[in-house]
């Protein structure tokens, strides 16, 4: 069902521009100067008529269904409602994976806190970072952009080109931790039979398949997906309550005061990471959706999509990580994640082996989605680069993170812990940024009053982007002063308390970008006008 103009649009037609505008429902105001419709075709005959000898080659991979479309925006008139509910069900499938059982995991080992306070700490962090994901998926529909190019009307080609070299490394982040864990538990089915490092290219040759050829696949693969690993996922929540979940064993070992506080704040920046690192993408999967589409419906949608699924599934890590049986303790010890889950199948023998194989394709669902992204954003350094087909750069990075995965497959859970923590620093000010300039400037009445968004790709009727670096240089000294890295705590964190400080690095780093934007974006736009 193509989707047709919305009654919010005013038409103020000319001979070949036409003027959009809409209201969005989260408060911000969309205008668009868009040419003559684009057609479906024109991205493929670009890159067909571009590459000379290759282009036979290129143009039958499009007539076989590889998404031929990048960055580029997605008019009108190619958008329909076809996906819309997949919003619910990709990001299920995409999150009840085995990588995110092993986030709750390190609540206990790492950090020291008992079953319920990392419950709790789940729960609250990540119901906050929920929220920031939901808020940017709403901006899909509203703007038909990706989400990396959706950041160039607030911080223009330069901050652009900062946030994708940024969730260039997130996504090949998320990529590398798929990989390697989806391979432990490869390994862990037999031991002694498969190498870990044959499993994790198995992981990583699988996971190509779906983001090579593109949006279309990838949202139909991830529709049902959910339904089985779900399945499992509430079957070895039975067979750890069988095995004993022992809550009172763990108090024993519980801080308390402020090296308590130490440790919930810090593994709740873990959290609040694994759930925002979903917010640089967000965009990217209902771009193609109408820009008529209820902002709260998608809101609402993203959000159940996201926290109920890992929140359950992170929970469900910590739980299994508070059996205090000498063989889970040591399977943990000796196969990470993926050993102490294929000890808690095991009482199954031959159907728990396959339960543990269907864990470990699991996370198939999630590298693709980062695969993908990560391909778009090299796209978005700029055109030059978005000039190559995305299939290419998904080729790229499917060598780099198989390649990382292997050389760093003995360091998951340091990859982990490190990664998420400064993970989360950069997407919070990324979100605090695109959130005000779209909330206070973008608005309705606001400074800008809309979104030209046939702008998207012009440079020079881009905002120059100097309050935006200078507000993310001020959310840098934010978390380079809050942060507690096993290399590195500021000298904020350090007072806060805890053995090894306190990680308060995405709080202070969203809480400097917020406070500086505004007035800095307000003297960019008096003095450029844009």
């Amino acid at each position: 069902m193509v989707a047709q103009p919305s009654s919010e649009y005013v038409d103020t037609d000319t001979e070949k521009e036409k003027e959009l505008s809409v209201e969005s429902s989260t408060k911000g105001s969309l205008s668009t100067h868009d040419e003559v419709p684009q057609t479906e075709a024109e991205p493929s005959r670009a890159l067909v008529s571009r590459f000379g000898p290759l282009g036979p080659f290129i143009a039958k991979l499009f007539e076989l269904g590889v998404e031929a479309r990048g960055v580029e925006r997605v008019p009108e008139n190619k958008r329909d409602s076809t996906y819309i509910w997949n919003n619910i069900f990709m990001w299920w499938s995409v999150n009840t994976v085995l990588t995110t059982v092993s986030i709750g995991v390190i609540a206990e080992p790492v950090f020291g806190l008992p079953l319920p306070v990392a419950a709790a700490t789940i729960l609250c962090f990540g119901a906050l970072a929920t929220c920031s994901v939901s808020f940017i998926a709403t901006l899909g529909p509203k703007t038909g952009l990706r989400t990396m190019i959706i950041s160039r009307f607030s911080s223009g080609y330069i901050g652009c080109i900062i946030y994708s070299i940024l969730n260039i490394i997130t996504e090949l982040g998320f990529s590398v931790l798929c990989v390697v864990l989806g391979g432990q538990a490869l390994a862990a089915v037999n031991p002694g039979t498969l190498p870990l490092e044959a499993g994790v290219v198995i992981i990583g040759v699988l996971s190509l398949i779906p983001c090579f050829i593109g949006y279309d696949v990838i949202h139909k693969s991830e529709r049902y997906a959910w339904i089985p690993v779900t399945i499992v996922m509430l079957m070895l929540w039975g067979l750890g309550a069988k095995a004993g979940f022992n809550v009172s064993a763990e108090r024993q070992l519980q801080a308390t005061g402020r090296d308590l506080s130490a440790d919930v704040l810090s593994f709740g920046g873990i959290v609040f990471g694994s759930f925002n690192g979903w917010a640089v993408v967000a965009a990217d999967y209902n771009c193609r959706l109408p820009a008529n589409v209820s902002a709260w419906k998608i809101f609402a949608m993203t959000f159940v999509g996201l926290y109920v699924p890992i929140c359950m599934v992170e929970i469900l890590g910590a739980a299994l990580t508070s059996i205090s049986d000498t063989a889970y303790v040591n399977a943990y010890a000796d196969g990470g994640t993926g050993g102490l889950v294929a000890q808690v199948l095991s009482p199954w023998k031959g159907g728990g082996k396959f339960l543990l194989v269907i864990l470990a394709l699991s996370n198939l669902l999630n590298n693709v989605v980062n695969t993908y992204s990560a391909g778009l954003s090299i796209q978005a350094l700029g055109r030059p680069f978005a000039k190559v087909p995305r299939f290419f750069w998904t080729l790229v990075c499917f060598a780099a993170y198989t390649i990382a995965g292997v050389v760093g497959r003995a360091h998951f859970s340091d990859i982990l812990t490190n990664f998420l923590s400064i993970l989360s620093y950069w997407t919070a000010w990324f979100v605090v940024i695109v959130a005000e300039e779209h909330v206070i400037f973008r608005r309705k009445g606001g400074r800008l009053g809309g979104y030209n968004l046939a702008d998207w790709d012009s440079p020079t009727k881009l905002p120059i982007g100097i309050a935006s670096l200078l507000a993310v240089g001020f959310g840098v000294a934010g978390a380079v002063v809050g942060m507690s890295e096993v290399w590195f705590t500021g000298p904020l964190g350090k007072k806060a308390g805890g053995l090894f400080g306190t990680d308060l690095g995405f709080e202070l780093a969203a809480g400097f970008a917020a406070v500086t934007y505004p007035p800095l974006r307000w003297l960019e736009i008096h003095y450029t006008g844009r």
